[in-house]
Order: structure tokens, then sequence, then C-alpha cells
């Protein structure tokens, strides 16, 4: 990927103009524009934009500086009143990946980055039980064993947010970790948590919900991958899968499948991110594909 390829992503109050600022500031730095994806909001009234583009050589072959192009930004935006983000496309995010026994969602992000399949890089993997040090370690990362109970859990949620730091961690996946964050962990890493869960019509809590599932003769299952917020379960979805079941299907059926969802909803919503194709959107999303 290019040294000289950006990613632009911008929000802000719904109003004319806005496109054609963007356009017209690249062009005057040289830039070539290769995808662009905008969306107005009609029920917050905000806009939405990304835009992924080249810095060329101009006339005299310079090319334009990154701190000229967010210098430039930044006085748009002012006028605009843009929320915005400016990224290098050849800078890829860290991730740390969290678990907890279930491996079928750790599997599969360290297939697909090793595989080139994911934009992002894994740092370390974190996991309150021991039992998946092996696959961390059969990829070459390192495994952090954080146990946590009642009494510890302030003390653990300090270690890893250290290791968020030491690792220069753009984003923690949690790939089926059976631990809620707590209230101030959430609120320190806004927009930098995802999390997967089974997601079935109607809800099942608590433990089995595949066999809770079968047992009311569900139709569909399905998978969520949303941002982590400190309302449990609730925060902005990224991206779902489901499946049509029926009576036939017995319980480890269904989870087989339900585990084939929850890693694919992951791998994409991950992705997403690791691109910059996802915004926020109040309590939602829009996902620039």
């Amino acid at each position: 990927m290019s040294d000289r390829e950006y990613v632009l992503t911008l929000s802000c109050p719904d109003s004319r103009g806005i496109v054609a600022g963007v356009a017209n500031l690249l062009n005057g730095h040289g830039c070539n524009i290769t995808e662009s994806q905008q969306y107005g909001d009609h029920y917050t009234g905000r806009f939405f934009l990304r835009v992924q583009f080249v810095a060329e050589p101009m006339a005299g072959g310079e090319v334009v500086a990154e701190d000229v192009l967010r210098g430039d930004v930044a006085a748009l935006a002012g006028d605009f009143d843009m929320e915005w983000e400016l990224w290098r496309c050849a800078v890829r995010p860290r991730m740390l990946v969290m678990v907890s026994k279930f491996g079928h969602c750790l599997n599969d992000l360290l297939y697909r980055q090793r595989s080139g399949l994911l934009d992002i890089d894994i740092a370390a993997v974190v996991s309150n039980h021991p039992d998946l040090e092996f696959l961390a370690r059969s990829y070459d990362l390192d495994f952090h064993h954080l146990p946590v109970r009642r009494e510890t859990k302030a003390e653990q949620e300090a270690r890893l947010l250290e290791l968020v730091s030491s690792y220069n961690v753009d984003l923690v996946v949690l790939a089926r970790y059976m631990q809620v964050l707590s209230e101030d962990l959430c609120e320190k890493l806004p927009g930098k948590i995802i999390n997967i869960h089974h997601s079935f019509l109607p809800s099942f809590k608590g433990a089995r919900p595949y066999h809770q599932a079968q047992a009311r003769g569900v139709k569909l299952i399905g998978a969520t991958a949303h941002y982590v917020t400190a309302d449990l379960d609730e925060g902005p979805i990224i991206e779902q899968e489901v499946s049509r079941v029926d009576h036939t299907h017995t319980p480890e059926q269904m989870t087989a499948i339900g585990r084939d969802l929850e890693s694919l909803a992951l791998a994409r919503a991950v992705n997403w991110h690791a691109q910059r194709r996802v915004l926020l959107n109040g309590g939602k999303t829009v996902v620039f594909r």
C-alpha cells in the first residue's frame, strides 16, 4: 500500500457545499480520490463522508505533506462544524484480542490476519483462562493470562489498560470473552472495543443459549458485532449475521452454525473498523462497505 494513500472520515450537520469543499481542498493539493462514500441522515440531520485518496506529485514534483493536509482540513472543518479524522493507509491499526475458553472467533481472526484477509495487526492475546495459550503461541503471539474475580476486577482491568498502552493498541476485540467490562473501562476506550455475541429472535440470555433456542423452536439464529458501551450488549451495532434453522437441528448443530455466524460477523466488523468504514451516529453506526 502506498505511503501516500490516506483515508479521511468526517461527520457534521448536513448542509450544502461539504463534498465540494473536501473535493476542492484535495484537488488543490494534487490528491486523486480513489473512493468516496457519503450519507445524509434525514432523521438526525447529520452528514457522513469517507474519502480515500492518493497524494500525487504536483507540477514541481513535490507531494503535499501530511501536516499541511491536516491543517487545511482543520480549517475546513471549522466552517462546517465537522468531526474528522485522517489516517495514512500504510499504518495498520493494532488489535488486542480477549478470549475466555471458546476459541472459534480467535482462531478465525488469527487465520485471517496471517492470510492477509484482515487490514489489522494482532498485537497480543489476553484471557481470563489459560486454555487458549497454545493457540496464541502457535501464531508467535504474546499471551497474557489475567484471571479475574469480583474482588480483583479493578486490578485486572488496570493491567489490561497497561497492555493497551504498552502494545500501542488501537482496538480491543472481545472474541467470546465471557466477562462484563466495567463502566470505567468502557468510558476509557470509547469506540475502541468490539464485542461479538449470539442474538436470537427471541433472545435467550444466560447459559446454553442454543439449547434454549432449540427447546423453543427458533427459526432464526444469529450473531451481532457491536461497539461496547457501559450498557451491556446495547452498543452501536456494526454487523449481524443470521441463518435459518428448523425442528431437525439439534442444539449441537445450532451451536456449530452459531459459531460460524459469530466468526463471520466479528471478522467483518473488525475489518470495516480497521479500514475506517464505520462512523458513529449516536446510538447506531454508518458503515461504508
